[in-house]
Formats: structure tokens, C-alpha cells, sequence
């Protein structure tokens, strides 16, 4: 079973959603997404398992997200996603890829639908 969790450990949601797997007995393949960002394709692939435009995967509290303009309506999709490719702290966290399927761990315990 490949488990995949998009992890920042400074994120109480994410160390959350970790624990919840654990606890399940679900082994992920931890991602820290900070050290190790997705390239476009990954991001792209993430975000139609999500069923989500790059907008409401964006960390809109962000100081990044501000300066950028990133409110903008005018934006295509592509600046969207260049953006968390350059910037991505604006990835909403934590991710957790399970068998084609993605979950947003808000709640944490929206992961384990997955399963």
C-alpha cells in the first residue's frame, strides 16, 4: 500500500494527519514539501486528484500570496501554479496520496477516507 503524506512538521494540522496515519497503521512516505517541492506535473496531478483549481489549494493568509497579487481574478491557472512552484509555502497542507486518490488533511481525519 504507497501511502503518501505532503508533511511540514512545523504545521500542527499536518503533524496531526501524520499521527491519525500512524495510529491507523498506515506506513506514508513522508514528503516534506519545503525541502522537496513537487515539480509542475506532480502539482498538476495533485491538484485534479483534489478535484481542485490552484486557488483553493493556496495558503491565501501568506505573505507570498499577498505581495504576489496572487487575489488577482486575472490570473490563469498556470501563473497559480507557477507561483506555488516558486513559493511553496503556498501549498495548502498536509496532502495524503493513497492508490490515485488525494485528501486534504482539514480536518486531519478527512484523510482516512482514503482507505
Amino acid at each position: 500500500m504507497s501511502v503518501e503524506i505532503y508533511h511540514n512538521p512545523r504545521c500542527s494540522k499536518s503533524r496531526q494527519t501524520l499521527q491519525i496515519l500512524q495510529e491507523h497503521g498506515v506506513d506514508a512516505k513522508i514528503r516534506e514539501y519545503l525541502k522537496t517541492p513537487p515539480d509542475r506535473e506532480t502539482l498538476e496531478s495533485v491538484l485534479k486528484m483534489l478535484k481542485m483549481e490552484p486557488r483553493d489549494l493556496m495558503r491565501k493568509g501568506e505573505k507570498e500570496y499577498k505581495e504576489a497579487g496572487l487575489d488577482n481574478p486575472q490570473l490563469s491557472r498556470e501563473e497559480l501554479i507557477q507561483a506555488m512552484l516558486d513559493h511553496p509555502k503556498l501549498i495548502e497542507r498536509p496532502i495524503v496520496i493513497h492508490n490515485g486518490r488525494a485528501a486534504l488533511g482539514r480536518p486531519p481525519e478527512s484523510v482516512l477516507d482514503l482507505f
